[in-house]
């Protein structure tokens, strides 16, 4: 269960999942047209800290990139400690889409883009490139690839396509979620989980219920993978 103290990460032979994120009641991750909405209450945002906090790397796609511009740094205020290492940036971007000035390619914290071999973006020499996968990146093949870049403990922080694609694909080992008091509603706003429609019962991803904590205002949610973690679903 998420709590006050440092997070319990789950063991794994190679690389270790947390996916994480905040949402409306009615699992939307922002407001209309996907504007950035600060759905955490301050409990919720030192217990994330301390995800980063533990964790190697935090991943975003290029889409959260492109309309957040997040730093994706440890704000270490916020957990009352002193500053430490930051883990590493991974960003998927398998066309190359991530904007030359966008934080992530500051150079300030260790980065590493992940792409296609479709992509002819060149990145700044301090960025790491990773290729995984031809026409899009596979994460599979990626998080297979990163232990040997000394990542084992990764944070998936969205947005809803990397968030659709991690759970979709079974490539996670633990999914908290922060439930805010609010409903967004519409039909522009994103949620949760992108991609394609569940046509039945075959197309569910099913999880089992580790526990809830009331955290501020809302309660986050603790799921575990109802079978093996980082295993393809058929489909």
């Amino acid at each position: 269960m998420p709590g006050p103290g440092p997070p319990r990460w789950p063991e794994a032979r190679g690389v270790s999942v947390w996916v994480n994120c905040a949402c409306s009641l009615d699992g939307r991750l922002a407001f209309a047209e996907g504007v950035r909405a600060r759905l955490s209450s301050p409990e919720d945002l030192a217990r994330v800290q301390r995800l980063r906090a533990g964790s190697d790397g935090i991943l975003v796609g290029v889409g959260t990139v492109v309309q957040d511009d997040p730093s994706l740094r440890v704000h270490w205020d916020r957990i009352g400690a002193r500053p430490g290492r930051d883990p590493a940036r991974i960003v998927v971007d398998g066309s190359g889409r991530t904007p030359t000035g966008a934080r992530v390619l500051d150079g300030s914290i260790p980065t590493i883009v992940a792409t296609s071999e479709r992509a002819r973006r060149a990145f700044p020499p301090a960025v790491r490139t990773v290729v995984v996968g031809s026409a899009r990146v596979d994460l599979a093949r990626l998080f297979e690839r990163l232990p040997e870049l000394g990542i084992r403990r990764v944070l998936v922080e969205g947005g809803a396509g990397i968030l659709a694609s991690v759970l979709r694909g079974g490539l996670f080992h633990r999914l908290t979620v922060y439930y805010a008091p609010v409903v967004i509603g519409g039909s522009t706003a994103p949620p949760m989980v992108a991609g394609g429609e569940a046509a039945g019962p075959a197309d569910l991803v099913t999880l089992r219920l580790a526990g809830t904590t009331p955290m501020g205002d809302g309660y986050v949610a603790e799921y575990r993978p109802d079978g093996p973690a980082l295993g393809r679903r058929p489909g």
